[in-house]
């Protein structure tokens, strides 16, 4: 780890399986947002497919990680984003929010228990509406993918002033 704050975003998902792509779809987002505004150092962004193990690698040592992942909801309201900010300190079992059978909630959970959680975690949930073979993320769905990058931002920025307050 270098002196600075390390920050991991890490894209959730199937990019394959159109709107489990939208963890992937954000982090690409950011990395074309950095081409003209670069993020902080020690900021990593990253895709993923969710498994446990390969998570829990990514958010290693992590300050702050910042996970975006597509959920299932009943009823569902596609598009729709929810904001879920864990602390190492004080969690308890998470629910999975995965659209995956296995993911993140399993990985928070054998992260919890083996003492791996990065500092702060968030998650960024968006409501899904299709999951079928295709690549292209149904119109709800890609809407949000902007905005929601630039709310990534904005958490990064708030973490790295709120560390350099110290």
């Amino acid at each position: 780890m270098t002196g600075h704050t390390r920050i991991a975003v890490i894209g959730v998902g199937n990019a394959f399986r159109r709107d489990d792509g939208v963890g992937h779809a954000v982090v690409a987002a950011l990395e074309a947002r950095a081409r003209q505004r670069p993020l902080p150092p020690g900021t990593v962004l990253t895709a993923c497919d969710g498994d446990p193990a390969r998570l829990i690698g990514l958010w290693a040592e992590a300050q702050l990680a910042v996970v975006v992942d597509a959920a299932h909801a009943h009823p569902a309201h596609p598009g729709r984003v929810h904001r879920i900010e864990l602390d190492a300190e004080h969690l308890e079992r998470p629910p999975t929010t995965s659209s995956h059978g296995l993911g993140l909630g399993e990985a928070v959970e054998l992260a919890r228990v083996l003492g791996r959680l990065p500092r702060r975690l968030v998650v960024y949930a968006v409501e899904c509406a299709e999951t079928t073979l295709g690549e292209e993320l149904s119109a709800t769905v890609a809407a949000v993918v902007e905005p929601l990058a630039a709310d990534v931002e904005a958490e990064i920025v708030r973490h790295r002033d709120a560390a350099a307050r110290g």
